[in-house]
Order: structure tokens, then C-alpha cells, then sequence
């Protein structure tokens, strides 16, 4: 029989140990300075993102250039991400380059129309979403940000009977 784990939990000698709970998971991404602005703005236009919060580069005065932005972080729908510009000079960064290869996946009623937004606001369609769904089956759509980030739109996974 496996042993089924827990936040923070293990052996049972960590009994008497405080029981770790966490509240959130919130991806960061990172792109390549000074870009962050405009991905905050491709991911309102595109998927209906909410900004929740933001905090620029105290090191940049805003009268002489664009802040960077250490974090803003975006909602959709109940998911929170954060999104934080990337400069070489920060040695305090938790990476040192912008990578890609994260996948979203969204999920709505609506694909189509989501897929369409999110185009037109810049994104690239590696796989469109069919019109239709006669069969029953999972419909969605395969998106590339700006920013290399993958954005996986489809339907919700209906429950077998």
C-alpha cells in the first residue's frame, strides 16, 4: 500500500511538527527587460487578465525612463501569475536568463472566441480550435505568446457518467 504524502509531511517522527498548508501557487514570468510592461498588457488584451498588484524598480526614476517591473501580478478567472521584467544586472533574480516553456492551460465554453481575442492581440496558433464538437470530445486550442509561453485554450473535462 503507498503511503500517501502531504504538504510539508513525511515520516511520523515529523508528527509533532507543524503542518505545512499552502495557500496559492503562482508562477513568475520572466521576459527580457523592459518587456514586461507590454506583456502585461498582451495578457490583459488576449485572455481578460486583471491586474492585481504592481511594484516597478525602485532603482529607475519614472521621469527619466520606463521602471522596470519587479512584479505585476494578473488574474484570470480564480488563477493568479506574477510577470517581472529580466535584466542581466539583477543579481538578486531567483533565474539569471527568460526561459520558455511554460503551458497554461485555460479552460472556457467559449474557445473560439477566446482563441480570436488572443490572436488578435498578438498570439500565434500552433492549433486552432474545430467548430463543432459532435462527438462529445475535448475541443481547444494551442497558442504561442509573444513571449514564448504556450496558452492551451479548450473546454472543461466533462465528468463520465
Amino acid at each position: 500500500m503507498a503511503e500517501e504524502a502531504h504538504n510539508g509531511g513525511g515520516a511520523e517522527k515529523e508528527a509533532t511538527q507543524v503542518a505545512v498548508v499552502f495557500t496559492a501557487v503562482k508562477p513568475q514570468l520572466f521576459v527580457q527587460a523592459p518587456k514586461a510592461k507590454d506583456a502585461v498588457q498582451f495578457y490583459k488584451n488576449a485572455f481578460g487578465a486583471e491586474e492585481v498588484g504592481r511594484v516597478n524598480n525602485p532603482k529607475r526614476k519614472a521621469e527619466q525612463e520606463t521602471p522596470l517591473i519587479l512584479s505585476v501580478e494578473l488574474k484570470i478567472g480564480s488563477f493568479f501569475f506574477i510577470v517581472s521584467d529580466l535584466t542581466e544586472e539583477d543579481s538578486t533574480a531567483p533565474v539569471k536568463t527568460a526561459t520558455t516553456g511554460s503551458v497554461f492551460c485555460l479552460e472556457t465554453e467559449k474557445v473560439i472566441s477566446a482563441e480570436a481575442k488572443a490572436i488578435t492581440a498578438g498570439a500565434i496558433a500552433e492549433i486552432r480550435a474545430e467548430d463543432g464538437d459532435a462527438d462529445g470530445a475535448r475541443k481547444g486550442s494551442k497558442l504561442i505568446d509573444p513571449y514564448g509561453n504556450v496558452w492551451l485554450i479548450c473546454t472543461p473535462v466533462k465528468e463520465s457518467e
